[in-house]
């Protein structure tokens, strides 16, 4: 930004010389020269503005109840754990993985390639997804896309009276709506 402020200041000195009478050609010059690096940086910065991704919202971070010594988001020698006890893996193939009801996509905290998907449908459950390249974040419909994934692992969550959350049994049903391709 303060490139392009000096920039139009040198333009700006250089367009008044224009107004005098005995102005050069090589003042002439200088003032096109400058015009164009003006132009062409200013249509660089607004090509360069519609590149920015969507503002990464705050990873959720919910306390599972039960503990194991591995979970999803750990690792171990470098290598990244991406299911553990109660997971469900899918050979997604690179195929996209669908919202099962109209709910929110937030990050986990557990991992970057890690989403939890909430709904006001079944809301005493919550879904993870782990394995989504970019996943989609935010409200999104029943059926929208959520991510592509080679490997999902996929695991259920249901709210305890006392607010923590457990792992269950995952559900088929909703799973199914997940890998339903639209």
């Amino acid at each position: 930004m303060l490139v392009t402020a000096s920039i139009l200041n040198r333009l700006v000195e250089i367009s008044q010389n224009l107004c005098q009478p005995k102005m050069s050609a090589l003042n002439v010059r200088r003032w096109l020269k400058t015009s164009l690096v003006v132009v062409g940086s200013l249509a660089l910065g607004s090509a360069l503005t519609g590149c920015r991704h969507q503002a990464i919202a705050n990873a959720r971070h919910v306390v599972i109840e039960q503990s194991w010594e591995l979970a999803p988001g750990d690792s171990i020698e470098g290598f990244a754990i991406a299911a553990g006890l109660g997971d469900i893996s899918i050979h997604m193939r690179g195929q996209s993985v669908h919202a099962p009801f109209q709910g929110d996509v937030e990050l986990a905290a557990s991992g970057e390639q890690c989403i939890f998907f909430s709904s006001p449908e079944v809301p005493a459950y919550l879904f993870r997804y782990c394995g989504l390249k970019r996943p989609q974040l935010g409200s999104i419909r029943a059926g929208q896309s959520m991510g592509n994934a080679n490997f999902l692992h996929f695991a259920t969550l249901r709210r305890q009276p006392e607010g923590t959350w457990v792992i269950v049994e995952p559900s088929t049903n909703v799973l199914e709506r997940s890998l339903e391709r639209y």
